[in-house]
């Protein structure tokens, strides 16, 4: 990742931006910082160059908006989205709307610049998509119907005690099917897992 390549940190915390920034560069990464949506988009074009890193809680225009403003005005860099501790929910909505991948703060230094390679990949190549989503579909295919049901809650961005409503089981059943297939998908975390949930398509039910 020594090439220079841009990346345009979006986030109103100045300890974010300095912490991140510096991981970034130190790997050879350009950076570009803005402390707010507003001051990114008065400055991105549609021939900006680059990958956005953008937090999801911002004061004045939020993540999301921001989002659906690069929509907008035919912005098309690959987002990674930064979420607060318990906002899966968000970070659901911003993938959707065609987010890369989300890091929940604080995030490690290695978390950061795996997800920006991601980024990368996906305008370096048009084939990683499909990729992914085989690969997707292969992991899934190891889970019993149950954990593909509580998957797919998860995925929706729905909270334990819900998922456990809809299927009519205990919060507790619904850890168990959620530790059971966070092992069988081989990932350390719940971003990881919904990263292969919606490579495969997932989330895409009617809430």
């Amino acid at each position: 990742m020594g090439d220079r390549r841009i990346i345009h940190l979006v986030d109103d915390e100045e300890a974010i931006r300095r912490a991140a920034g510096f991981a970034l560069k130190a790997v050879g990464l350009g950076v570009d910082t803005y402390a707010s949506g507003v001051e990114f988009l008065a400055r991105a074009r549609p021939t900006t160059q680059g990958c956005v890193i953008l937090d999801v809680r911002m004061p004045a225009m939020d993540g999301l908006e921001v989002q659906t403003a690069m929509a907008e005005r035919g912005i098309q860099m690959p987002v990674i989205v930064l979420t607060g501790h318990g906002d899966v929910s968000v970070a659901v909505q911003a993938m959707k709307a065609g987010a890369v991948d989300f890091l929940e703060k604080p995030f490690e230094k290695a978390a950061l610049l795996h997800a920006v390679e991601r980024a990368f990949a996906r305008i370096d190549d048009a084939d990683v998509r499909a990729i992914e989503a085989s690969d997707a579909q292969v992991r899934i295919a190891s889970l019993t119907p149950r954990e593909r049901e509580v998957l797919e809650g998860l995925a929706q961005g729905h909270p334990n005690k819900t998922i456990a409503y809809d299927l009519g089981c205990s919060s507790r059943t619904v850890e168990v099917h959620r530790a059971s297939l966070m092992t069988k998908l081989d990932v350390r975390n719940l971003s990881e897992a919904l990263r292969i949930a919606f490579a495969a398509g997932m989330g895409r039910k009617p809430k």
